[in-house]
């Protein structure tokens, strides 16, 4: 509940206790799944992470390069840092291409049947966030 209520101070921009750069309490109370956050990643369907990304995927073709190369994302951000870039990019670069996968408030042209839905749950966003801190 600690941490529902960290992020719902977080994307009203009242988060006290939230770094700049990072939310370093987890989403959830049930730790990420590496496992369930690599198939995220590499879903095209439901992550869609690859559309823009690339890593080490040797097995799936036509890689993103329009954000950064995953290989190393677990060196070059903490937890924290990795969690706020997929709840909400913008916190960090406001004219950042990637969907804020958690915030559902101030978003212009959603589509109705998506409109007040997060594009990932607050359990997927922390496998996510396992799986790329694996990355190293």
């Amino acid at each position: 509940m600690r941490a529902w209520f960290a992020l719902a101070m977080l994307l009203t921009g009242m988060a006290a206790h939230a770094a700049d750069d990072a939310i370093a309490a987890p989403l959830t109370d049930v730790p990420g799944s590496a496992a369930r956050g690599r198939a995220i990643v590499v879903n095209r369907q439901l992550g869609l992470c690859l559309l823009c990304h690339s890593g080490p995927f040797a097995e799936e073709r036509f890689q993103g390069n329009m954000g950064p190369d995953l290989t190393g994302a677990g060196t070059r951000w903490s937890e924290g840092q990795l969690r706020l870039r997929l709840v909400d990019g913008r916190r960090v670069n406001p004219q950042t291409l990637m969907p804020s996968y958690q915030r559902t408030d101030g978003l212009e042209r959603v589509g109705a049947a998506w409109r007040d839905k997060a594009v990932l749950s607050a359990q997927q966003v922390e496998d996510v966030v396992a799986f790329l801190r694996t990355l190293k």
